[in-house]
């Protein structure tokens, strides 16, 4: 069992299901509204629970009833949550999200208790970092807690994984220390100025990427898949075909099945396509953490899908 040590965004998830998006200036009526566990770094360590192994997270909630519903959440999973610290001056972060028939989602993020979380707070897990196998880092909490993270994780040679979510639109001086850069098709264009229409101009953005201090880079195509992006090579590997419900937290997934994957020893190629599994098997659900799969899922999925072909 490898030890995978999370730092990043807890929030509440606020979900309205739709028949469309609503247009500017327009009222629409929702057909549902759920209250559900989510924020990036929250559902990343839960699914590296779920896929098996031990996993610490680090972060930050505010003293309020979502933040002891998404604790209570998180120890239910299997996370360890002694890291999770209670910020009284800050609300627990929010998210609100919609979703439309196709399941696809807009979301709009108050980051509350988030935004608070510390290098100072970083420094006081060091040791749990020092003991681990792989850090995950996502972009939802302040970039100089992630730059502070990335640092203890290279003095005590710890490989990074980091999810480029949300989008920013400067290259953070961190990410050349960072082992695999994992970007969505937007996050790519916000680092490289790259539209991506196709997989051609995918792989000039992943490119681009590799070319301003990248090491490697997996660039999530959504369900077209992932493209893998290294010094020696860029190569397209295929999705997964499913019946998409709620896309919510397929990339976190995919990032942290990547995460465990490559933990464990596996090719980055194998990575990829283990993690592509983990991200399509989300999407067949509703919500952000109910959505996440668990290993046994997972190796029946792959075992039913390659027995198909």
């Amino acid at each position: 069992m490898k030890k995978i040590i999370a730092i990043g965004s807890i929030n509440m998830d606020l979900v309205i299901k739709v028949s469309r998006m609503p247009k500017p200036g327009e009222n629409l009526f929702g057909q549902s509204f759920k209250m559900i566990p989510g924020g990036k770094g929250a559902n990343q360590a839960v699914t590296v629970a779920k896929l098996g192994e031990k996993v610490q997270f680090v972060g930050k909630v505010g003293r309020d009833v979502f933040g002891q519903k998404l604790l209570k959440n998180l120890k239910k999973s299997g996370v360890n949550t002694n890291y999770v610290f209670k910020d009284g001056s800050a609300s627990t972060g929010v998210a609100f999200i919609v979703i439309n028939e196709e399941g696809e989602n807009s979301i709009l993020i108050a980051s509350g208790a988030n935004g608070n979380l510390s290098p100072e707070d970083i420094k006081t897990a060091e040791t749990v970092i020092e003991s681990s196998d792989l850090l995950l880092l996502q972009l939802e909490i302040p970039l100089k807690t992630v730059d502070y993270a990335v640092e203890l994780s290279k003095k005590h040679k710890i490989p990074v994984v980091l999810d480029a979510g949300p989008p920013h639109k400067s290259f953070p001086d961190f990410l050349p220390k960072v082992d695999i850069l994992s970007p969505n098709e937007l996050e790519a264009e916000a680092l490289t100025g790259i539209k991506i229409k196709d997989l051609k101009s995918a792989k000039v953005a992943a490119q681009k990427l590799l070319n301003i201090g990248a090491k490697k880079v997996v660039l999530k195509l959504g369900a077209s898949g992932a493209l893998l992006a290294t010094e020696n090579e860029v190569k397209h590997i295929k999705g997964v075909k499913v019946h998409a419900i709620d896309t919510t937290a397929a990339g976190d997934a995919f990032t942290a099945g990547l995460a465990v994957a490559y933990a464990k020893g596996k090719s980055l190629e194998e990575a990829v396509v283990f993690a592509n599994y983990v991200g399509a098997l989300t999407v067949t659900k509703f919500g952000a953490q109910p959505s996440l799969p668990s290993i046994d899922e997972v190796e029946l999925f792959i075992k039913e899908t390659e027995g198909r072909r």
